[in-house]
């Protein structure tokens, strides 16, 4: 039996949770290639890592279940035998301008981006090891407001505090930390002048890309020093002048 350590990658069938996925498994790590509709995707990470020599295998779940979260967690430890990183990647971005937001698009983005990570930590922690590491994936929405983004941002901050308070509780045993990345990969479809005008903004002239939040991930879990932090990777949005 492997004894290669086990990460849950959440979101790993497309753009940066499948970059987060295939990082680890390059790093040696057992993955749980977690997907919703993703599925193509999934299994492209999968047979990605498979071609690499490494082991991976894709989940199904949809994380506004409460109840699945839970079973994800249990699914993917009985497959790997352990689980030592959860990384809480999976997310929306849904327009929600206040004024035209109802109760139920509130609820939805506050289940799967806030609710949903907080219940597969707590279902993780019940198994891992001491040693073990939780990396949230954050915004730097939490901290730079976008007005047709209201509630995204709101849950997105909430991973932020989630993650401290996390790191309090589950201390010395597991870390927790947060990434917060900036604009790291244009959306599908947006005009190249778009993109162009956003680098413009930005301290560091350019937009990110899935590699810069490998970079970060990989000292996080390395960092046996380091909990309760988020790491902005925004190209230094928040010190514009």
């Amino acid at each position: 039996m492997s004894h290669a350590k086990v990460a849950l990658v959440t979101g790993a069938g497309q753009r940066v949770g499948r970059a987060l996925a295939e990082a680890l498994a390059a790093d040696g790590y057992r993955v749980g290639v977690h997907y919703r509709a993703s599925r193509e995707g999934a299994d492209a990470c999968v047979a990605a890592i498979r071609a690499r020599g490494g082991e991976a295998e894709a989940f199904a779940a949809d994380l506004s279940d409460a109840r699945a979260c839970e079973q994800l967690v249990d699914d993917v430890y009985t497959r790997f035998d352990g689980l030592d990183l959860l990384v809480n990647s999976a997310a929306g971005m849904e327009k929600t301008r206040l004024g035209h937001t109802t109760a139920g698009q509130f609820d939805a983005i506050i289940a799967l981006n806030l609710r949903a990570p907080f219940l597969l930590a707590q279902a993780a922690a019940r198994v891992m090891p001491a040693g073990s590491a939780i990396v949230n994936i954050a915004d730097h929405m939490a901290e730079e407001p976008w007005p047709d983004y209201s509630v995204h941002s709101i849950a997105k901050a909430g991973v932020m505090a989630m993650t401290r308070h996390l790191a309090a509780a589950l201390a010395p045993d597991i870390r927790v930390n947060a990434i917060a990345p900036g604009f790291v990969l244009a959306p599908p479809g947006m005009p190249q002048d778009r993109v162009d005008a956003f680098a413009a903004d930005t301290p560091l002239q350019r937009i990110g890309t899935p590699d810069d939040v490998v970079h970060t991930l990989r000292y996080l879990v390395t960092a046996s020093f380091v909990t309760g932090e988020t790491l902005f990777v925004d190209g230094g949005r928040r010190v514009r002048p």
